[in-house]
């Protein structure tokens, strides 16, 4: 679960190199990014280096601001240089652009990609190159609403931060696969991967500045709308409801997962003795209406299903529900040992936004011995997890990308078994570590983010963190830890639950000697039970016993994942989310 960047100057890649789409548009912003795009592909050459200099001194005071504030000044200047009208743009126009730069870069990246892929026989180099291909598209799709014409999308960090996440994905999987950075594929997909990061950040930086100043901007309004996956713009909604879901979840579908028995609901049925309409999850998905607007529910009847599942994006709005817990069962044994990346060991992976699960096991057998091997990945938005079993050993539950909201499920795994890059808020379930290898020692989270302008992290709220009973006759031997940071700015809390005594004093693992100590965030509120004491913490710069309610609440349904920055404005007083 490491990797690291190899940068490499694309103007030199002579046999690779390819032209980049021109994209036919009206908007200036996007004409004169497509301009810089064109002329200035690459940082760091003692040329580049004078040009930018140049630039800075030349750059209005706004763009000056917005590229001091960015986290790559170089890329930021040579951006905002290459538009004509940087002299009296404002933030909001310079975030638009960044935005388009972005878009227009990613294209790019995943052209190319296409473009050599014909040419790639090694059967990892080409695993791993089919992951970057399937995250650039993911990453076009992202970027391009995060405005709509002209005005910036208030989820604009949403978006980006599962932008940033793919990028990252799209080099985890070399790492997986031990193509190290002198693979020639690897040093390509770095090359872009790091380039598109550093425009995406940089968007981050802009749209961070933006927020800052009077909610109208040059005159133009932050959307309070989202925009789905039809292309269509609904309202979105910030509260946590009186249920105890988040407010996105609308009332009908609050009512299906609260209902004794959404069956008889149920769009399609899946029975492996033929009394359904098919025998497999995986043909009634097939099935499935894309890009539907209305909530399409397959009902799974009790039985183990041995089947690998994509839920592409084009299928939104599905719900799976179960007969129970370890009635219903999905399982596979994928791992990174039968020469797939992490990304593709998932049992079930779900990518269309508004996914809803309930009353059903994800699992992936593969065992401890096998290592990376995910049972549930989600990168879908808005998607909620009810009343289900999530079971694995390393790297079970790969909470991906986006909103995520999970409720009374339980969740076992060994190494990094919570692990990914999603805004995700665990409430009223059971995490269970089991026994680990000899050799090995148990971290309940992994968390991923890169930047910290992203909104991500995990939230466990109300929680009972426990042992397994093998674990448990062995735990005198066997560390178990909260977590450890994989990314730079990893964040994870742990607030209002019952953490048992497995849990070693010290809470915190590192990632790799100082790595990330001083950047990331954990904290822990208002916690009880055998391994709840705090006085022998790690003392990280990062890590911090919360003792504001204020504080806490940031990490709530209601604050972390519904997006709901309007709310201050209206002086309307609303229910933190804390017990």
């Amino acid at each position: 679960m490491n990797s690291s960047y190899v940068k490499v100057d694309e103007e030199k890649e002579e046999n690779w190199k390819i032209r980049g789409v021109v994209v036919a548009v009206t908007s200036i912003i996007v004409v004169t990014a497509l301009v810089f795009v064109a002329i200035n592909d690459s940082v760091g050459s003692n040329d580049n280096i004078h040009h930018h200099r140049h630039a800075w001194r030349r750059l209005s005071t706004v763009a000056n601001l917005a590229c001091s504030k960015a986290r790559y000044p170089e890329r930021c200047i040579s951006s905002m240089a290459s538009y004509p009208a940087d002299q009296t743009a404002k933030l909001h126009d310079l975030t638009n652009l960044a935005f388009q730069v972005s878009l227009q870069r990613a294209q790019k990246a995943h052209d190319f990609a296409l473009s050599i892929q014909n040419n790639v026989t090694n059967e990892r180099e080409r695993a791993a190159l089919q992951d970057c291909l399937e995250l650039f598209v993911d990453t076009i799709d992202r970027l391009s609403v995060c405005s709509n014409n002209g005005s910036l999308a208030t989820d604009s960090p949403i978006w980006l931060s599962a932008a940033l996440t793919n990028q990252e994905t799209c080099l985890n999987g070399f790492s997986d696969l031990n193509l190290g950075a002198n693979n020639p594929i690897r040093a390509l997909m770095s090359s872009r991967a790091l380039n598109l990061s550093e425009l995406i950040s940089n968007s981050l930086s802009l749209f961070k500045l933006s927020t800052l100043s009077p909610k109208t901007i040059n005159n133009r309004h932050l959307l309070s709308v989202n925009k789905n996956e039809n292309g269509d713009f609904y309202t979105h909604h910030g509260l946590e409801s009186e249920d105890g879901f988040p407010e996105w979840l609308s009332a009908g579908d609050r009512k299906l997962l609260q209902a004794s028995s959404p069956v008889s609901q149920a769009s399609a049925v899946v029975a492996q003795d033929g009394s359904g309409n098919y025998r497999t999850i995986t043909q009634a998905i097939n099935a499935a209406p894309q890009k539907s607007s209305e909530r399409y529910i397959i009902y799974i009847k009790a039985g183990t299903y041995k089947e690998n599942i994509a839920i592409s994006k084009k299928i939104t709005n599905l719900m799976l529900v179960g007969d129970g817990k370890d009635k219903t069962v999905v399982t596979g044994s994928k791992s990174v040992q039968d020469g797939v990346t992490t990304f593709k060991t998932a049992t079930v992976a779900v990518s269309g936004n508004g996914f809803i699960a309930r009353d059903m096991t994800f699992e992936n057998t593969a065992g401890p011995e096998k290592h990376q091997a995910v049972a549930l990945r989600v990168g879908s938005d808005q998607s909620a997890v009810y009343r289900c079993s999530i079971k694995g050993y390393q790297d079970t539950l790969y909470v991906y990308s986006l909103r995520q909201f999970y409720r009374e499920v339980d969740i076992y795994g060994t190494v990094d078994f919570i692990f990914g890059n999603a805004a995700v808020v665990i409430q009223n379930s059971n995490i269970i570590a089991r026994r680990p290898m000899s050799n090995q020692i148990n971290t309940i989270t992994a968390q991923a983010r890169t930047d910290p302008n992203e909104n991500t992290g995990i939230s466990v709220q109300n929680c009972i963190v426990s042992a397994s009973s093998d674990l448990q006759a062995v735990k005198g031997s066997i560390k178990t830890y909260l977590g450890r940071p994989w990314r730079e700015y990893s964040r994870t809390v742990f607030m209002q639950s019952t953490l048992g005594d497995h849990i070693d004093p010290a809470g915190w693992l590192e990632w790799d000697g100082n790595f990330a100590l001083s950047t990331l965030y954990y904290g822990e509120y208002s916690n009880t039970g055998g391994g709840a004491g705090t006085s022998n913490r790690v003392n990280w710069p990062g890590f911090h016993v919360i003792t504001s309610a204020t504080e806490a609440s940031k990490f709530t349904a209601a604050e972390f994942i519904s997006g709901n920055s309007w709310i201050p404005t209206t002086g309307v007083t609303f229910t933190s989310g804390l017990n």
